[in-house]
């Protein structure tokens, strides 16, 4: 996906987030994230984006805290976290291609980077708000899923991540329905950081992992689904999940971000 195909992405979910949560109300429980109201969505959420407006405007070299959040009612915070969405949209498009600033995974460069992981943060977010409000999640476009399980998948290959099992497994995950944007991954878990592979073309969908070797666990299903499952804002019943389901299992229960 393009830089501009990403910021297209934020600031249509952005808009989508704030109105799901200014109907649902400050003080309704976020189901996808249990210790939230939309009141704590809106301001986590409205201070990432200025978080990283502040890498993509000022070229930070290291990592700065979020900045911190103004005093704000209830009725405001829709309309604050609108005007930050917009503030770092305007912030990408006119950045440089080669803006120089501190990112913490690797990417083709800096812009890219941010692009990409506010676009997905903010679509996941987007999907927390919907919950709240109780009236549906909105589907993401199969490429954009699709790339949003790239990216996630990468971040669980850092050290931090708690997604690890005492004896080797292979998870095949597997995105369905999605045409051109067919996608599957082989997933190498162990007690040390998960290595995924993307398995390319028309291997996408095949029933084996590289090698010929049979998955312990497969997991597919439409790639916006998927996507929201993975990330935790969808249950895996809503899956198709074959082999040890056991395995499956330990996605939700330690793939938290």
């Amino acid at each position: 996906m393009e830089i501009t195909d990403f910021t297209e992405s934020l600031d249509r979910d952005g808009q989508l987030l704030a109105d799901a949560a200014e109907k649902a109300g400050a003080d309704a429980p976020v189901p996808t994230c249990p210790q939230w109201r939309v009141r704590d969505l809106l301001i986590h959420t409205g201070r990432v984006h200025r978080w990283a407006t502040g890498f993509v405007e000022h070229g930070h070299q290291q990592p700065v805290p979020p900045p911190e959040t103004p005093e704000l009612t209830d009725e405001q915070l829709a309309g604050w976290l609108r005007d930050g969405c917009r503030t770092l949209v305007r912030a990408l498009r006119s950045a440089p291609a080669d803006l120089s600033c501190w990112t913490f995974m690797p990417a083709s460069s800096p812009l890219a980077f941010w692009a990409r992981r506010q676009a997905h943060e903010t679509a996941v977010h987007r999907a927390d708000a919907e919950a709240a409000l109780g009236a549906g999640l909105t589907p993401s476009a199969p490429a954009f899923a699709v790339d949003g399980i790239d990216e996630l998948l990468l971040m669980h290959a850092r050290d931090h991540s708690s997604m690890r099992t005492e004896a080797p497994k292979t998870l095949l995950i597997r995105a369905t329905g999605t045409g051109a944007a067919d996608a599957a991954w082989t997933v190498r878990l162990s007690d040390a950081p998960l290595r995924a592979e993307r398995i390319p073309g028309a291997a996408a969908g095949g029933a084996e992992a590289p090698g010929g070797a049979t998955p312990d666990c497969t997991v597919e299903g439409p790639a916006p689904d998927l996507y929201l499952a993975l990330w935790n804002r969808r249950p895996l019943d809503d899956l198709t999940v074959t082999g040890d389901t056991a395995l499956a299992q330990l996605w939700p229960e330690r793939s938290g971000i």
